[in-house]
């Protein structure tokens, strides 16, 4: 099954600076092949449910390896099953409705 997620991981206990941790998770993304997109306050992923929510995992073991003693996550996720859709293809419906 495919899955988009809106990710938000927050080390707790590193200080107020955490683009280093967020930088980690990206690399994650990135080696497991997912689609994803930053933003400001977390990241879009999408793929199969499994290597996603498997990335997620790694995200978290990695991010306690560098130090962070706790981490909170915020996590949305979504499926279909009537038909395939990309995060490119939401964003493209609405800019569409826009124009």
């Amino acid at each position: 099954m495919k899955v988009m997620i809106d990710i938000c991981i927050v080390p707790l206990g590193v200080g107020v600076s955490v683009s280093e941790y967020v930088a980690a998770c990206q690399q994650i993304f990135d080696k497991a092949g997912l689609s994803h997109q930053m933003h400001a306050y977390g990241t879009n992923v999408e793929g199969d449910w499994d290597e996603v929510m498997l990335a997620v995992k790694r995200c978290h073991e990695t991010v306690h390896e560098m130090g962070a003693p706790r981490i909170t996550t915020s996590m949305r996720l979504g499926t279909r099953t009537d038909r395939e859709q990309t995060m490119q293809d939401k964003v493209d419906s609405v800019q569409a409705k826009l124009s």
